[in-house]
Formats: C-alpha cells, structure tokens, sequence
C-alpha cells in the first residue's frame, strides 16, 4: 500500500553500542539513522529502492547538513522526521527533523539528493518518475529551521593530515564508499579531548565525485573560524597516483 502523507516519522533508540564514551547517541549512527528514514519515506511512497534498482536506477545523497542542540543518550527513544521540501528535474531537497519522545527537539538536517544511472552513473531526471509523482509529497509549510550547506572554501594551505586505505566496510549499497563513512572518517580527524570539551555543531558535507573500494583517501584540514573547520577529501586511484576530490566538508564545535 502507497503511503500518502507527505511527512514520515521513524522511531529509533541510541542502543549502547551506538553511543560513545560520553554516553551520547554517536554522530554517524545518527547519520545513517537519517539516511534510513529518507528510504523508508522514499520506499513508503513508490520511489524507493526496491522500484528503482530493477529499472537501473538510485539515489545518491550530494549534500548533508546536520544542526544539533543536544544528542540522544544511551537507550533513548527518538524519532526522525523526514519530508521533501522540493523536488526538480535532477535534483530533490530533503529535510529531518530529530525529537525525543518527550518532544524534546534535539536537531535538524537538510539534504539534497539525485538519482543516477546504476549503469552510466548518470544524472536522471527525477520527474519521470511515476509522471512525477514525487511532487505530490512536497511539503513547504513543516519548519526546517537551519541554514541549507554552505558552499565550503579552502585555500591552497590547507594540510594533509591522514592517509587512508578503503575496505570492505567502507562500501555500501550502490557499490561506493559509504556516504556516513567519509563523515566517520572526518570526525577521527580530531581528538578525543576535542569530543570531551565541545559539542559537535554543525557539520556539513557536499559530495564531489564518486571513491570505490581500493581507493586510497587523503584528507586536508584548515581551520576557518573559532572551533569551525574546513576539511577536503581527495581520492587517489591504485592504478593513478593523481588525486581527484571526492568531497568538501565544514565541522563547528562548540563548548559544551
């Protein structure tokens, strides 16, 4: 049965093994916890993976933006709210919403997808998709009260500071690294003492060019404000030592 509300709720728990030394629900738990809810209410409504897949078809997230004022604690009931703010020819913009049972409002994300090709790797045109159905669940009156990603600026000073090998775990369903793993990666970047003084803001991510298994990622860092970072991942081939950047990201702590 097609669902016909244009907002979905999914309910979640921090479980324990998802939460890390502060007892708090772990940033890309939540990251793929959102990513979830975006397939169940694609899957929901006719336009999921199971429709897309045998007709070569899938979505693929370009951007991410997570705002949070607090996190879920350990064994925590929360729900993820997602709906679909706009939608155009090769591009559809996705919002989330994360609540506490109590009501407790605990952040926000905003999001931009497109769907490609499985074969070519090619844009599609979203639109004619079910004659466009998708426009019917477009939802412009839910507040989504955070700023859309910002376009991230780095300068040539920028420093290399970790060099990494990718792996089976790396690799996700459409058969490249996972869109949470380079958020994972990133946040490894800084220590432990940074997670022990400051909470985790902001973070955005803005998706370039696609890395597979066997790529080699490289990471640089500059610092672009008070506790705001600016981090860019360059993917370099087994077979071509040349980098290519795969993605952009800003990070914004602040004190806890």
């Amino acid at each position: 049965m097609i669902e016909t509300n244009k907002i979905g709720r999914y309910p979640f728990m921090a479980e324990p093994f998802h939460c890390d030394f502060t007892k708090h629900l772990l940033f890309g738990h939540l990251g793929n916890y959102m990513l979830n809810a975006a397939d169940f209410h694609s899957h929901d409504r006719g336009f999921g993976m199971p429709y897309l897949n045998p007709i070569h078809k899938t979505w693929v997230l370009s951007r991410l933006a997570i705002e949070m004022a607090e996190y879920p604690t350990q064994y925590k009931k929360f729900f993820v709210d997602t709906w679909i703010e706009s939608a155009m020819r090769y591009f559809t913009n996705r919002n989330f919403k994360i609540e506490g049972e109590d009501g407790t409002v605990y952040g926000y994300g905003k999001s931009v997808w497109a769907m490609i090709d499985t074969q070519t790797r090619q844009p599609q045109n979203i639109l004619e998709i079910h004659d466009g159905k998708i426009i019917d669940y477009i939802d412009t009156d839910k507040e989504c009260p955070i700023e859309k990603s910002s376009r991230v600026k780095m300068s040539n000073d920028a420093q290399l500071i970790m060099t990494l090998d990718t792996h089976y775990n790396d690799v996700d369903v459409n058969g490249h690294i996972n869109s949470v793993k380079y958020i994972e990666h990133v946040l490894d970047l800084f220590p432990l003492s940074q997670y022990e003084n400051f909470l985790l803001k902001r973070f955005e991510i803005a998706y370039v060019a696609e890395s597979h298994f066997g790529d080699k990622l490289n990471f640089y860092l500059e610092k672009s404000g008070e506790e705001e970072y600016c981090i860019r991942i360059t993917k370099s081939e087994e077979k071509n030592e040349n980098e290519v950047e795969t993605c952009r990201c800003k990070v914004k702590f602040v004190k806890d």
